[in-house]
C-alpha cells in the first residue's frame, strides 16, 4: 500500500511539473523571443516577429511533450522492474 502511494505521489509530482512547464515555458519564450530576439536584435517587423515567435512557442511545446513522454516512460519501466523483482 505504501509503495503504491509513493508511486502515485511521484507520478502526480511529475505531471504537475510538466504541466507548469507546458504553461509557462512556451508563453514566456514567445514573448521574450518576440521582443528581444526578433524585434530587438534582428530588427524584424511586428508581423514577422509574431510569426517566428509562434514557431518558437510551438517547438517548445513539442520539446516539453517529448521530455514528458521520456520521463513517464522511464519512470513507468523503472516501477515495472521494481514490481517485477518482488
Amino acid at each position: 500500500y505504501f509503495r503504491n502511494e509513493g508511486s502515485l505521489t511521484s507520478t502526480l509530482r511529475t505531471l504537475l511539473f510538466f504541466t507548469a512547464l507546458m504553461i509557462t515555458l512556451p508563453v514566456g519564450l514567445y514573448f521574450s523571443s518576440k521582443a528581444y530576439i526578433f524585434e530587438g536584435s534582428l530588427g524584424m517587423s511586428d508581423r514577422d516577429s509574431y510569426f517566428y515567435a509562434a514557431i518558437v512557442a510551438v517547438v517548445t511545446v513539442h520539446v516539453v511533450l517529448a521530455l514528458f513522454v521520456y520521463v513517464a516512460w522511464s519512470e513507468g519501466s523503472r516501477q515495472w522492474r521494481e514490481g517485477k523483482q518482488d
